[in-house]
């Protein structure tokens, strides 16, 4: 290994150290913080940020990377990757003035405080002064970026690289129709029976219960644990200190697995990228996508699925004996499948769920174009809502307050969300061809098998591809629609005798 690469990984080394520091009290803040700390830990965030922006932008960064980049032309081993990463991430990052890092970090600590308080007393008016600044914040971002063929593409470039916005808009449009028309055709057959869902369950059971489904899974609580959180996540600290938080919702107790199950899938995804790169840029999923196809596939095309609930209903019966009383595998597996226009993303059915995540990004252009004002978003979302999805929010915190992710600053994320499920749905179809008794495996309460393709063909590589040439050399093709409409019609058709 040349010197010059080995003072390349000691610098990536430290900003990587102290961006885990910061992820650490981010974790904190949401998980243990008391509300009063929110000012103090802005600080100590805007401080680590600034130090880590400082180093990661230092002119020695920028000469080694420039004789690096040199070196390695040519090849595809993994220091090349390395090298590859950290001169994009260095060119992005060397655009952004440090000041801006450590401002960002005050304003958006102390919005997500308001968004908390906002959300508890639904009221968007607490809320607003602060997304008005985050919102700020984000034009300047833009701003410090060559002009694009629009300007979302910027933010989008963040969470999935090298991804256009009219990209994504193309596929949607292609996506959109046709869960109108399942959606539709759904409306007009017979419903599904689903109140035992809502009945009265014990949070620790709850709790309990999910935690041995995601040990079931294959996440290592040996290098893992799962908090309370106002709004579920995973984060990373190291390949051996990946955690995930969740939430006990009163009104939709069992929704707990799901977000277990779903944070499980990030969580799997980080224990399993190769331990060679800690401390370096590709020691991360390749982007927020591909992570979040991790999650949706043990969520919903596994854990939502019959096979999976003819191992684990018995379980969950002796567990809640009352409540699911005469329920059948087949019953429930209906149940927690049942497609009706839901307020909550995150507990939205996988008919309408991209619905949710196509409003988010048209609210999201709109704002960046200016189109959309901060004042207007409460009576704009709710027409949404009642456009896309067919029913509109009694309330600000079952409507536009309901995600964390502008108070995080975190524009450009929400498409991922839908292109994650078109990638699940692309990764399973090729699973299935490799893995020919998959179901009867999931019967039996084992994952092993899947757990271990995903680590071979997607886990282990962390940021080593690009994100859409990893799609294509994993699936053979890059991100579409036309596995995910497969695998609705044909799961739908199925619950619904369509």
């Amino acid at each position: 290994m040349s010197e010059k690469l080995n003072q390349l990984k000691e610098i990536l080394g430290e900003v990587s150290d102290l961006n885990h520091a910061a992820s650490v009290l981010g974790w904190d803040q949401q998980v243990n913080m008391p509300p009063a700390g929110g000012e103090a830990r802005g600080q100590h965030l805007a401080t680590l940020g600034k130090i880590s922006h400082q180093k990661s932008t230092a002119d020695e960064v920028g000469k080694l990377l420039d004789d690096l980049k040199q070196e390695f032309t040519g090849s595809d081993s993994d220091d090349a990757a390395l090298v590859r990463v950290a001169a994009r991430d260095y060119d992005k990052a060397t655009r952004v003035p440090s000041e801006f890092v450590a401002e960002q970090a005050v304003v958006t600590s102390a919005a997500f405080e308001a968004w908390v308080e906002a959300k508890g007393k639904s009221d968007f008016s607490i809320f607003r002064p602060h997304l008005e600044k985050v919102m700020d914040l984000v034009h300047k971002y833009v701003s410090y970026f060559p002009p694009t063929e629009h300007p979302y593409d910027v933010l989008l470039d963040d969470f999935e690289p090298g991804m256009k916005t009219s990209e994504v808009k193309e596929i949607f449009d292609a996506l959109r129709p046709q869960q109108v028309k399942l959606i539709k055709d759904i409306r007009s057959a017979k419903q599904v029976k689903a109140d035992f869902l809502h009945k009265k369950y014990n949070e620790k059971k709850v709790w309990d219960f999910s935690e041995a489904i995601s040990a079931k899974f294959g996440y290592d609580f040996g290098r893992g644990r799962q908090d309370k959180a106002a709004h579920p996540f995973e984060t990373s600290f190291s390949v051996n200190d990946v955690r995930i938080t969740n939430r006990f919702e009163p009104d939709s107790p069992l929704s707990t697995l799901f977000s277990g199950m779903h944070e499980s899938g990030h969580a799997m995804y980080e224990q399993g990228i190769n331990p060679a790169y800690d401390r370096t840029p590709l020691a991360h999923g390749v982007s927020s996508a591909v992570h979040e196809s991790q999650s949706r596939l043990w969520e919903n095309i596994v854990g939502r699925s019959l096979p999976f609930w003819e191992h684990f209903l018995p379980e969950l019966k002796k567990t809640f004996p009352s409540q699911l009383d005469g329920v059948s595998a087949k019953a429930f597996y209906k149940a927690i499948n049942k497609v009706e226009p839901s307020l909550i993303r995150v507990n939205a059915d996988e008919a309408t769920y991209n619905l949710h995540i196509m409003l988010r990004l048209e609210l999201e252009i709109g704002m960046l174009e200016g189109k959309v004002a901060i004042k207007d978003l409460p009576e704009i979302w709710n027409a949404k809502m009642q456009e896309y999805v067919g029913i509109t929010p009694p309330n600000d915190a079952q409507g536009v307050l309901q995600d964390i992710h502008w108070s995080s600053g975190l524009f450009g994320y929400f498409p991922t969300y839908a292109l994650g499920n078109l990638v699940s749905a692309q990764l399973w179809e090729k699973i299935n061809k490799d893995i020919r008794d998959l179901d009867e495996q999931i019967r039996k309460g084992k994952f092993d098998a899947l757990l271990g393709w995903l680590r071979e063909k997607v886990h282990v590589h962390g940021h080593k591809f690009d994100p859409q040439d990893l799609i294509q050399k994993v699936t053979g093709s890059k991100i579409n629609s036309a596995a995910y409409v497969r695998y609705l019609t044909k799961k739908y058709s199925e619950i619904y005798s369509l």
